[in-house]
């Protein structure tokens, strides 16, 4: 009896109840192992609370740390870490069903929710081949990126007259090949990728392997199905909305975060520089936030009109259905025409002579509110656990509290001052940045029914 009322529980848990359990066992597994003596290096004590804010941010491909991933771990916590910045990236339930699929079990229906909202897929027909693509993908960028920045940290040892060893070479360009297409933004270095910022190579293969992770496995799958060969138009296949979307949202952040970060760091971090390492640290800032962790400047001397842009550019995050966090692309350009088609006296949102539905509408303002809301409510609880703070201590705890929220990573070095209750609080909001707001609001309410019972309508005042 006690056995047919467990099984009926679990049936009736939602596609997000499991995706939110699935990322809570691996959080809880990753603590369990980072806890055990082969993973610490020795150089000090690691505790629980450290262990599980590690666990969280590898899991939630945040990148925030309270330790020195290199020194503090030894070569077995290390690979744990990169272990779940891959499963966090792919998604748990993505990868237990891809191996389902590999086996030739038959794809549950549960299975499929869970990846359509994974992947913002609106049809279940075409899943396995995404799930199969999207496996492929990530091997594929991967494998590539960890080639060239073997052969990057190769040539680069050599200019300085050192020697690198073949096997650590291949094992630092995995590690932050994986970290960089799954946006978690961990670096084996302790200074991130500063020391690169005057290697023409190294911070444009980063660039590639973050775009690409941050664009989603939907938009590469549209991408590359469509047979472009193809004079016929209904044969050769069609670019969807939300791919339109979300690679013009991205170029466009590109080129507006990249050039504004020139702006301001021109005379500042970037002073002194070439020309062309200039631009290229420049660019590198301006994909990072979007929401890859890693830094090329220094965060505690960049200005502070950078900081607000590398915050706002936090904020809007990736795309749907990638490693990204944030608020998505696709959300800031549906909310964006929206306010547009109002100030134009218009009832419908349209978008590329698109008429988006009012529910999709709606869901973007929720999870706008919802990210703010979690922000807002963090980073107050933060001047509480905090206090007393001293002089900038505030701006600090709010940049660290949106990078946790959007997934992000990047810190002005103030992740290690946290208390105990501190960084509790930052693995909440690592939790909740992952799952999405959505996710969460859908976990906490109850499914969108058809109301049978309508009521009066009436006018009120707002604004």
């Amino acid at each position: 009896m006690r056995k047919n009322k467990n099984e009926s529980l679990f049936r009736r848990l939602s596609p997000q109840a499991w995706m939110a359990l699935g990322f809570i066992s691996c959080i809880l597994t990753g603590t369990c192992l980072l806890l055990l003596p082969i993973s610490s290096s020795g150089t000090r004590e690691l505790g629980v609370v450290d262990m599980l804010f590690m666990a969280t941010s590898a899991t939630c491909v945040t990148g925030l740390s309270v330790i020195e991933v290199a020194k503090d771990l030894s070569f077995f916590g290390q690979l744990v870490v990169l272990v779940m910045i891959q499963l966090g990236g792919l998604g748990i339930t993505t990868l237990g069903t891809f191996l389902l699929v590999l086996v030739g079990r038959r794809l549950s229906i549960q299975n499929e929710f869970v990846l359509m909202d994974a992947y913002g897929v609106g049809e279940v027909q075409g899943v396995r081949s995404l799930l199969r693509w999207s496996f492929s993908f990530t091997l594929l960028f991967e494998g590539i990126g960890a080639a060239l920045l073997t052969w990057r940290y190769l040539v680069i040892a050599q200019a300085h007259g050192a020697v690198m060893p073949l096997n650590e070479a291949i094992y630092y360009a995995i590690f932050h090949s994986v970290s960089a297409f799954c946006n978690a933004g961990f670096s084996l270095h302790p200074d991130s990728l500063v020391r690169f910022q005057n290697d023409p190579f190294y911070l444009p293969i980063i660039d590639v392997l973050i775009v690409l992770g941050g664009l989603g496995f939907l938009v590469l799958y549209n991408l590359v199905t469509i047979k472009w060969w193809r004079r016929d138009l209904r044969a050769r296949g069609r670019i969807a909305l939300h791919t339109k979307i979300v690679v013009m949202a991205t170029a466009g952040l590109l080129v507006f975060g990249s050039a504004m970060i020139g702006l301001y760091e021109w005379n500042n971090t970037l002073s002194g520089m070439p020309l062309l390492q200039k631009i290229n640290c420049a660019i590198f800032h301006g994909i990072t936030p979007r929401t890859a962790g890693f830094n090329a400047l220094p965060m505690v001397e960049i200005s502070e009109g950078a900081r607000y842009l590398t915050g706002m550019l936090m904020l809007i995050g990736g795309s749907p259905g990638s490693a990204a966090g944030g608020m998505k692309t696709t959300t800031l350009v549906v909310l964006g025409m929206t306010i547009l088609a109002m100030c134009r006296g218009r009832s419908e949102t349209v978008i590329f002579s698109r008429t988006v539905t009012q529910a999709i509408v709606r869901e973007a303002i929720v999870i706008c509110l919802l990210t703010l809301l979690v922000i807002v409510v963090a980073y107050g609880v933060l001047l509480s656990t905090e206090s007393p703070l001293p002089l900038g201590a505030p701006e600090k705890l709010l940049f660290e509290t949106i990078s946790a929220t959007a997934t992000v990573g990047l810190s002005i070095d103030y992740t290690s001052n946290l208390s105990v209750w501190g960084r509790c609080v930052i693995i909440v909001c690592m939790y909740l940045g992952r799952l999405g707001p959505i996710v969460i609001a859908m976990l906490i309410g109850k499914d969108f029914v058809k109301q049978r019972i309508r009521y009066p309508q009436e006018e009120i005042v707002v604004g």
